[in-house]
């Protein structure tokens, strides 16, 4: 009797595309929240550093706790728009309804109001946003390995995905330019100058709600263009019929507890929360690096993150011929490479120019763009054929980079040289420092990872 194997699955170019824009809400949304919440709260509404820190940690926190748990929800529960979309859609709606309020002061508060009142305020809208992120991510990056069946086709489609998080990370800055550019030429109000400072709050609210709008409608589009497979992982439990000569074994269907014994799930959280913590952290820290650091007037906040993008960008067009010719791996070095560049430029370039950190900031986006497409496209071969628990393993994996994230965030926070200055001399070097640990430190543990997959490579080993 012949072997049975399940037929490939694939998808067409407009499947892709609707799949992929399914994740474009989230992308614009992380994208404020990394690159410009510190510092809204800080230089805008004048938080002290630790309560700025604080307010990420417990989104962050928030975002970890959810996430595992959204995850074991999504494998186990059917919903009237199919598991996945369902849980899409109820993310959805949560960052729509809460995510405004993050971005404008306390509606309740004034100039007496005192701080930790503030973050109680705070605290609800934050963590209301982070359910609905984190149920839009763990649902949509499931979808993959039920989409598609290949190796090529699971690189192809998350480097679909993330050329559309370059497009949201593209359209947040860009938008943030064009709001800077306007205010500083039209505005008549004496107290615009080069530095943020409350003035700014209306162009941060305009921003959330252009963000908002432009995501909910890339969501409708994901919601109406892609069908999600009901029988996909019914598939994937069939039995699998021997040759004559072969015992006929069923295929193991995996659950949370099976996954907790093997080892390459382990391997695999460790290196996509490392990889996590470079290119999130350097987004968190780079506004603060170029205006407390390298002194350069606030619209670089937008054009450099926006420069790093567009790299990223270029560099996942080339990412599936890449990986399929070198292997995922190889292609994940070179990206660790770019970023141990990119920390050698700015530790070694101690005053760096507005022209240098243009080419700083291409090989930070580059690199970043390769290991975190890399990443995800390991994550998606770890899972294989176990599409049934794919949602566990992304939650698992996101709840390392969260609670990481976080606690970077508050170590780094908690030991900043000044608490409520915008910039003191100290900062200077602090922000320089840190943007050198954050990526060649942290691009020294994932190596050390990566190393390990040699001898271990990442793959279901239980029989």
């Amino acid at each position: 009797m012949e072997q049975f194997v399940p037929a490939g699955r694939s998808l067409s170019v407009c499947r892709r595309l609707c799949y992929a824009v399914g994740h474009f809400l989230n992308d614009l949304c992380a994208s404020m929240w990394f690159t410009y919440l510190l510092v809204f709260l800080h230089s805008v509404l004048g938080f002290e550093s630790t309560y700025a820190g604080e307010m990420l940690l417990i989104g962050q926190i928030a975002d970890g706790v959810c996430t595992p748990l959204v995850g074991y929800e999504s494998d186990r529960t059917a919903g009237v728009c199919g598991k996945r979309k369902t849980w899409h859609l109820l993310g959805t709606v949560c960052v729509i309804i809460s995510f405004p309020f993050i971005f404008n002061p306390c509606l309740a508060c004034n100039s007496n109001t005192p701080t930790w009142a503030q973050l109680v305020y705070f605290s609800p809208f934050i963590i209301v946003f982070q359910f609905g992120w984190a149920a839009t991510q763990i649902s949509h990056l499931s979808l993959i390995p039920e989409l598609v069946s290949s190796e090529s086709d699971k690189v192809e489609l998350t480097a679909y995905r993330y050329a559309f998080t370059v497009v949201a990370n593209i359209t947040v800055y860009t938008v943030a330019w064009l709001l800077f550019h306007f205010q500083s030429r039209h505005s008549m109000d004496p107290s615009i100058t080069d530095s943020l400072g409350p003035v700014d709050i209306p162009l941060f609210r305009t921003l959330a709600l252009i963000v908002l709008g432009t995501g909910a409608l890339f969501s409708l589009i994901f919601h109406v263009g892609t069908k999600e497979d009901a029988s996909g992982p019914a598939r994937d439990d069939r039995l699998i019929t021997a040759s004559p000569s072969q015992e006929a074994l069923p295929r193991p269907v995996f659950q949370w507890k099976q996954w907790l014994k093997e080892p390459s799930f382990y391997q695999m959280a460790f290196l996509y929360m490392c990889t996590r913590l470079i290119v999130n952290l350097s987004q968190t820290y780079i506004s603060f690096y170029l205006i407390s650091s390298l002194l350069l007037p606030k619209n670089f906040i937008a054009t450099i993150p926006l420069v790093m993008y567009v790299s990223g960008f270029v560099c996942s067009l080339a990412m599936k011929p890449l990986s399929k010719l070198i292997g995922i791996s190889i292609t994940y070095l070179i990206g660790l490479f770019l970023v141990f560049g990119f920390a050698a430029w700015v530790l070694a370039d101690k005053h760096m120019g507005a022209e240098s950190v243009y080419g700083a900031a291409v090989l930070l986006g580059t690199g970043s763009a390769t290991i975190l497409v890399m990443s995800l496209s390991m994550t998606a071969t770890l899972i294989g054929e176990q599409t049934q628990s794919g949602a566990f393993v992304y939650g698992s994996m996101s709840f390392t980079d969260k609670v990481a994230n976080g606690l970077g965030v508050i170590l780094i926070q908690s030991i900043r040289p000044c608490s409520t200055e915008a910039c003191c001399p100290a900062c200077v070097w602090f922000y320089r420092d840190v943007m050198v640990t954050v990526t060649g430190g942290v691009a020294v543990a994932a190596l050390l990872c990566l190393f390990t997959t040699v001898i271990w490579p990442i793959r279901i080993r239980t029989s």
